[in-house]
């Protein structure tokens, strides 16, 4: 089950927002509006939390943790995939050799354009 936490609840984060999405191909798909969260080995962004995009700002609203194998179809729309195969592939072409066990556990990063 995914548990979403407020920042005081949260761990440290291991990296910064701005390495949060940083493909090419991802960046276009959040612009777009097809990609509204990204998954990550480690926590880049609290909550509320703005991220920059060639000059488009994003708002972070939810930040959880979920193991691989709760992810469903919807959960890769979010990621700007149709299905979790596709996006399962997409990551593994990213990471060759990285292997993909239902337990292992990533931290989701939720995030919305910042309106005017």
């Amino acid at each position: 089950m995914s548990n979403q936490l407020d920042n005081h609840s949260l761990p440290p984060k291991t990296c910064t927002i701005e390495r949060l999405v940083t493909v090419p191909a991802d960046v276009e798909k959040v612009l777009s509006g097809k990609k509204t969260a990204t998954r990550r080995n480690g926590r880049y962004a609290d909550i509320g939390e703005i991220m920059d995009l060639q000059g488009h700002k994003f708002v972070v609203e939810k930040v959880y943790s979920q193991s691989l194998g709760e992810l469903t179809d919807e959960h890769a729309e979010q990621e700007g995939f149709e299905t979790v195969d596709e996006y399962k592939e997409s990551i593994l072409s990213y990471h060759p050799g990285m292997p993909w066990l239902p337990q292992m556990r990533v931290w989701v990063h939720e995030f919305r354009p910042v309106s005017d």
